[in-house]
């Protein structure tokens, strides 16, 4: 049954929550020995919710049937807070740390009578492209178990493949939603930069961090933006606009809609079989009464890489300064100088990636070379930025495959240099440099593996994406 069916049998109490969440929490548990998808699975806060929802139900309550995901489970990826839940965003150096506060995005799905089951695996501080670079296991792709789920939320993509009743919360600095979504077969959603709140977020780098939905049909991750969109006054990023009824836009018909074949993304460096696929995809689109031309952006996929990665290093490292033993995270018995101090517990609790950005963002961030690089990337922003706009005064939407490759072998990932690792990320990391919503939609699969296209609308406009995934969906 879809999750809607679910939360209405929940509504009319054909399934008993509490009953049905002890169940849950223990398939997570099974699912979770098999392919670690959770750092943490939060069965006390679930069972105390569902029980609040049985006594609500059962009083008759008047709202609570009005509950947008009532008795849906959500799960969390571990960047994100929940209080009085274990946090680690996938670091040794935040190992037992409880929030005393939930995030935004928390309060907005407790509100709405979802239920948290658990945290969710992830590359350490979002820094990776296939959740190799946690602290606390890495997760392994439902298709293949010697496959990589994609990263840095490969936890919560692979459990939305997996665990039934379910959508996941993920985040996204340069790609980590739709990627694992893509590797794992699911929709994620990244919205525009201040569409959701960061407000409880661990930062990785502030000016690129969102936080979208990841579900295994477009209504679910529709249903979860949903919940989470708005202004939030305690996030200075956020946004004050309006946000659409988004599962409005599920059957909306899509005639006469643009879509920009992106020229660049396709041909040298990228998988013949995804190339197929994702051509498939938009073949879909044109049956469905779009109309679809090619469209040359050489800003976005000639500099994408080094913008990104220039800024977000830059970020990143300003952000990891304070997790350095005194007020956060992980601490030391105080003795030596303080850079002494400070380098034993960094250097103890940092994983190799997370110390290789903090050193190529400092580097970036030093007198006499903060122009020469920072400042430029910002100026590069600016003209992918303009690129774009000039984009979507003709199309509503440009489409590229999510990931250039199948998802690779584990044995395979660990042969590649960080530069490949980071070059596996040019499709999405533009789109999250330019704070546009994009979204990851499956289109078929190759050697039993998963192929996602991505769609990139003008900001603000996610509802075009979840119009356009959707139409795709029908026609599978």
């Amino acid at each position: 049954m879809s999750v809607k069916e679910f939360i209405e049998k929940i509504k009319n109490q054909e399934i008993d929550i509490v009953e049905h969440t002890y169940k849950l929490i223990e398939e997570c548990r099974e699912i979770n020995r098999e392919y670690n998808y959770f750092n943490t699975i939060s069965e006390e806060l679930a069972l105390n919710q569902a029980r609040e929802i049985k006594i609500q139900l059962k009083q008759k309550n008047g709202n609570i049937k009005n509950k947008k995901l009532l008795g849906v489970a959500v799960s969390v990826k571990d960047a994100i807070c929940v209080k009085d839940v274990e946090t680690t965003a996938g670091s040794k150096i935040l190992k037992g740390y409880k929030p005393l506060f939930d995030a935004f995005v928390i309060q907005r799905v407790k509100e709405e009578g979802g239920i948290i089951i658990g945290k969710t695996s992830q590359d350490e501080f979002g820094f990776g492209t296939f959740s190799v670079n946690s602290a606390y296991g890495i997760p392994k792709n439902p298709f293949d178990k010697e496959r990589s789920c994609g990263g840095s939320s490969g936890g919560a993509a692979g459990l939305s493949q997996k665990l039934g009743n379910h959508i996941a919360l993920g985040e996204s600095t340069g790609g980590s939603i739709t990627a694992p979504a893509s590797f794992c077969g699911v929709y994620g959603l990244c919205p525009t930069y201040g569409r959701v709140s960061r407000y409880g977020l661990v930062d990785f780098a502030n000016s690129l961090d969102k936080i979208g939905p990841i579900g295994k049909t477009m209504e679910d991750a529709a249903l979860l933006m949903n919940a989470i969109a708005g202004y939030d006054k305690n996030d200075s990023t956020s946004l004050n606009a309006k946000s659409e009824n988004y599962e409005k836009c599920l059957k909306k018909p899509i005639k006469g809609m643009k879509i920009g074949i992106i020229k660049e993304a396709f041909g040298s460096g990228v998988e013949r079989e995804v190339e197929k696929n994702v051509y498939n995809g938009i073949e879909e689109l044109e049956e469905e009464g779009a109309k679809a031309e090619e469209i040359s952006l050489e800003i976005p996929i000639k500099y994408g890489i080094a913008t990104y990665y220039m800024i977000a290093t830059s970020e990143a490292s300003t952000n990891l300064a304070k997790y350095c033993g005194m007020r956060y995270g992980k601490s030391e018995k105080l003795e030596g100088s303080f850079n002494e101090y400070f380098t034993k517990v960094r250097s103890g609790n940092f994983g190799d990636e997370a110390k290789r950005r903090v050193i190529l963002g400092t580097f970036a961030r030093m007198a006499g070379y903060r122009d020469a690089f920072y400042l430029k990337a910002a100026k590069v922003r600016t003209l992918m930025i303009n690129e774009y706009k000039k984009a979507f005064k003709k199309f509503d939407a440009l489409a590229s495959p999510t990931a250039s490759i199948l998802p690779p072998r584990f044995e395979d990932i660990e042969k590649l240099s960080p530069l490949q690792h980071y070059m596996i990320d040019v499709m999405t990391v533009s789109p999250n440099v330019a704070g546009l919503p994009h979204l990851n939609v499956p289109v078929g699969f190759e050697k039993n593996l998963p192929v996602g296209m991505l769609l990139i609308g003008d900001h603000l406009q996610e509802g075009k994406l979840i119009q356009l995934g959707s139409a795709i969906e029908r026609g599978e």
